[in-house]
């Protein structure tokens, strides 16, 4: 079993304990269960944070440079050592827009839109309920509602930010910073997607152009050179028997 034999048997079982923690901490959070309901939701997502925890596990054992492997990728050891922190546990969600990645279209831009829209909706999705389930009870909070929620993460991500709503924790502000900075990498992607667009229809446009004005005189170079092969012919053939 190498490390990406397993990451490929992995991908799907994963992206649905990614589906499954996102729908118990979304009834957590917006339901605001109590009782029973709430200790069943918090087994849950502890459930599916210990397959994630086993998951690191498994990567690192796997990977052929174990030591390489933790360096790069200590965010993932964070993520799995700080499970207290209710925010940070949602960037397991990234296995969700991982696994969308290999599996939209063939062409480069099919995925990149693809991509790029799963992303944008995922994160406001997650940013939404990650900073109502800071804010709500908080004594002065802005955001207590998921309607409000999903509002500030729509003009958050999008930069826009009206300041109608706002994060008033630490732990939200925080939120609200790394909803700030993905909403600016995902403008960054489409604003370069298009600009790939455009830069090759201007080049397929271009070599269009440049195909169809040598064309005529292609035409013309062929029927010259033959012309010139035929005089040749005749040349040659005025040698061989010529006049008396």
């Amino acid at each position: 079993m190498t490390q990406q034999r397993y990451r490929d048997l992995a991908e799907w079982p994963l992206m649905g304990t990614a589906i499954v923690f996102l729908a118990a901490y979304a009834w957590q959070v917006i339901g605001r269960m109590e009782g029973r309901g709430a200790e069943w939701l918090e087994a849950t997502l502890w459930i599916t944070w210990g397959i994630f925890a086993l998951d690191y596990v498994a990567n690192l054992w796997l990977a052929e440079d174990r030591g390489r492997w933790f360096v790069r990728n200590l965010h993932e050891l964070l993520i799995v050592a700080l499970p207290f922190f209710r925010p940070l546990r949602l960037l397991r969600l990234v296995t969700l827009l991982s696994v969308l990645h290999r599996t939209v279209g063939e062409t480069l831009r099919g995925r990149v839109v693809t991509y790029v829209a799963a992303s944008a909706a995922l994160l406001v999705f997650v940013g939404a309920l990650a900073v109502l389930d800071v804010e709500q009870s908080a004594s002065d909070a802005k955001i207590l509602t998921f309607g409000d929620a999903v509002w500030w993460a729509v003009a958050t991500i999008t930069t826009v930010g009206y300041g109608d709503m706002y994060p008033v924790t630490p732990l939200g502000r925080m939120v609200a910073a790394a909803l700030m900075m993905s909403g600016i990498a995902v403008l960054g992607v489409v604003t370069a997607s298009i600009a790939s667009w455009l830069v090759q229809r201007v080049e397929e446009t271009t070599v269009a152009a440049a195909e169809s004005a040598e064309q005529p005189v292609l035409t013309e170079v062929v029927e010259l050179a033959a012309e010139v092969a035929a005089l040749r012919r005749e040349i040659a053939e005025l040698r061989r028997n010529p006049a008396p």
